[in-house]
Order: C-alpha cells, then sequence, then structure tokens
C-alpha cells in the first residue's frame, strides 16, 4: 500500500522538544523540592522558638519557686 501526501505519516517530537520538556519536568521538580524542604524547615523553627519559650518559663518558675 502506497502512501500518498494526504495520508503523511503522524510527526514524532523533535529530540530538542523532548530534551526541554524534560529539562522543564526537573526544574519544576527542583522547585517543589525546595518548597517543601523550606516549609519543613519552618515548622522546625517555630516549634523550636516554642519549645524554647516553654523551657524559659518553666526555668523561671522552677527558680521562683
Amino acid at each position: 500500500m502506497q502512501t500518498t501526501d494526504l495520508e503523511q505519516a503522524p510527526k514524532r517530537t523533535p529530540i530538542l522538544h523532548r530534551a526541554v520538556a524534560g529539562l522543564v519536568l526537573i526544574a519544576a521538580a527542583a522547585l517543589v523540592i525546595h518548597f517543601i524542604a523550606g516549609l519543613l524547615l519552618t515548622i522546625f523553627y517555630v516549634a523550636l522558638a516554642v519549645a524554647v519559650v516553654i523551657a524559659v518559663i518553666w526555668a523561671l518558675r522552677t527558680i521562683r519557686a
């Protein structure tokens, strides 16, 4: 069976487009990981600050007693 100009074979995505798409996915994943790490560090530091405040209050009450 012969193909005519009207029946063109489906075009494949150029390798450069695939490479750029891969780089975009890698960059997006890196940004998401960076955001999640920053969020976790923020939660950790807030919990640490609360623990320090509780420790100082406990120490002051213990000294006054």
